[in-house]
């Protein structure tokens, strides 16, 4: 019979599945035959490449890590669907961007293999469990606690503390990080390997993300921690009061990352020191010091000014940065200064179309970066009003980020969208460099206070304010690129129940009822977890009187009425048609009659086709 599967099945997953199933395709030699890790064969490999395993180590742990971990590893407990009403529209139908409705972790899971790798940078602007920001960590899974020790691997009485805090709606540091742990390993694995992560945060729990960034990144892999001034006047009501929140800045692989990065273009500060007194042909210059501390012979010489006759050699305890034939080719593209009198000393002139930008500092000052006061405002103009949120980011701070780190076709990740400061931010710059970057925006459709200027304004949900922003900022800039939106919804009712026995007489769900629009919801979330971006369309492929869909190598069966005459015409279009090569055929177990999942079963192993194509066939139920 073909394969049995079933995309959703947490039944197998613990706290280290997936990373023991790595550590068994890539280092099978470390392990015995009845499957036990054998440590010292570890050290054989290691060892053969120059390194130790250190005997000596230190780890950020907190009640909850091992449920954290539990999390990370399972399959998406939801199903994807389409918004067909708002992606049909003219300004959607071809775009790449995304808007997504639901939980984060449950998104990041769903977008995991389409998206695998793809993403150079992801923005995140989590709840910074201060107290006062709504922060309590809330999840509806259910366990026994016998059940979450065999899982997580730990004894019964650390799994109940552990489910006394899922279910007391928390907001300790153990929740905080319980909470950020799965999000940001699952995120991981979608950054490209230049790819980088930026995280707004201050001072409640940047001491935790840092430690927790090191575990999930890697130490080596820590970028900066820049700081961020989001406030310019001063605050009476408290002894100090606070002015700055942090950017936690991680890459996936910080040598990659170095080869990628962008230097910043030129402030209003800094591009008003370039002038063109003398009208150089070339454009506006500015005058920078040809000297530097050291002592270098070869860059010890006199200098004579050509206007005066004053000769000039460098200050004390410094030598020249150029030795003197560089000096004597500057001179002659009369690219030293002397000052207005031809006495001072000696300067190199540095034209502004020759300076690519500026590497940044991790001070990121309000002047360049924007402030609270200025995002409020933001909000507001697009609005007409003030939004629920208290604190957006300014739009400068994220193309701040944007300039650092992606290029002009390069996708941006927001799984906290909030406002959708991200979204705006990447129109935004698209239209200041032509560029065409992408966004995936992810909200869950949290409620907002009745009380609100909001609510009275018509939302009901952050989820709404994302969606409508993203909106109002696209048509105040005149962006064309449009956005699509999917959303999470439950699993059907009954459709983890077991399905080991399928026959005539079963009771359990039965995926035959669906309706369109459900299997249409199955279709988009079998398609992401088969590789397919979201984004990409689906074709439908007509064989005989049955119509499967096609993407990214895999043909789906969906509906019921697969007959002979369709399985003809599929081995005749496999023959035939030159751009149709499936790797994979996916049939719906439950509108497939068990008689025609055999006769193709049979006729892929005894049929070769002309194009010699490998077929996997996977029967999903």
């Amino acid at each position: 019979m073909p394969k049995k599967d079933s995309i959703h099945d947490n039944s197998n997953t613990t706290q280290n599945s997936k990373q023991l199933n790595l550590l068994k395709q890539h280092f099978p030699n470390c392990f015995d035959k009845e499957g036990n890790f054998m440590s010292h064969k570890m050290e054989e490999v290691v060892g053969d490449a120059g390194l130790e395993l250190s005997k000596e180590s230190y780890s950020l742990n907190w009640l909850g890590k091992s449920y954290a971990r539990l999390l990370a590893n399972e399959v998406p407990r939801t199903l994807l669907k389409e918004d067909k009403v708002h992606n049909t529209k003219e300004a959607n139908k071809q775009s790449e961007n995304l808007l997504i409705k639901g939980d984060n972790l449950e998104v990041l899971k769903h977008l995991s293999n389409a998206y695998a790798e793809s993403i150079k940078m992801i923005y995140i602007d989590p709840p910074y469990n201060t107290g006062g920001d709504g922060f309590v960590y809330d999840d509806d899974r259910k366990f026994s606690k016998e059940e979450l020790a065999k899982l997580a691997g730990i004894d019964e009485d650390e799994a109940k503390r552990i489910l006394e805090f899922t279910s007391s709606k928390s907001n300790s540091h153990s929740a905080w990080l319980t909470f950020m742990y799965p999000r940001l390993y699952v995120a991981r694995e979608l950054l490209r390997e230049d790819g980088v992560i930026f995280i707004s945060i201050d001072d409640n729990e940047v001491s935790q993300l840092k430690l927790l960034c090191d575990e999930v990144f890697g130490e080596e892999n820590f970028v900066a921690n820049s700081v961020w001034q989001k406030r310019y006047s001063r605050e009476n009501r408290v002894a100090i009061g606070t002015s700055h929140e942090y950017v936690l800045i991680y890459a996936k692989s910080y040598e990659q990352f170095q080869k990628s990065w962008n230097k910043i273009p030129l402030g209003e500060k800094q591009l008003k020191v370039y002038k063109n007194p003398n009208n150089d042909s070339r454009g506006k210059w500015r005058a920078v010091s040809l000297s530097a501390q050291g002592y270098r012979p070869n860059q010890m010489y006199k200098i004579v000014s050509p206007i005066t006759g004053k000769t000039h050699i460098p200050p004390e305890g410094s030598c020249w940065k150029i030795v003197k034939e560089s000096y004597e080719q500057l001179l002659a593209d009369n690219r030293i200064y002397f000052g207005k009198d031809g006495n001072s000393i000696p300067q190199r002139i540095q034209f502004l179309k020759s300076v690519e930008g500026l590497t940044p500092w991790t001070w990121w000052t309000h002047e360049e970066c924007g402030h609270t006061d200025e995002s409020k405002k933001e909000i507001q103009t697009l609005f007409g009003t003030q939004t629920a949120f208290d604190t957006p980011k300014p739009i400068r701070l994220l193309k701040r980020i944007l300039h650092l780190s992606t290029k002009k076709d390069d996708i941006a990740l927001d799984f906290f969208a909030g406002s959708g400061t991200t979204a705006h931010a990447v129109m935004e710059l698209n239209k200041e460099d032509n560029g065409n970057r992408n966004f995936i925006t992810v909200q869950i459709p949290e409620k907002i206070d009745i009380k609100s200027e909001s609510y009275k304004s018509g939302y009901r949900t952050i989820f709404d304010i994302t969606k409508a922003r993203i909106e109002k900022a696209s048509e105040k800039l005149g962006d064309k690129s449009g956005f699509k939106i999917f959303e999470t919804t439950p699993l059907f009712e009954g459709y983890l129940d077991d399905i080991a026995e399928l026959n005539d007489d079963t009771k359990l769900f039965n995926g035959s009822n669906l309706n369109e629009e459900e299997l249409e919801t199955l279709l988009t979330t079998w398609k992401a977890y088969d590789g397919s971006k979201l984004t990409e369309p689906l074709v439908e492929v007509k064989l005989a009187e049955y119509t499967a869909q096609y993407g990214a190598n895999t043909l789906y069966f969906m509906h019921k009425g697969f007959s002979t005459q369709a399985l003809k015409s599929l081995m005749a279009k496999l023959d035939e048609e030159k751009t149709f090569e499936p790797s994979k055929l996916v049939l719906f177990g439950y509108n497939f009659d068990s008689k025609y999942q055999r006769e193709l079963k049979e006729a892929l192993n005894v049929y070769t086709n002309k194009k010699e194509i490998d077929l996997e066939m996977v029967v999903r139920y």
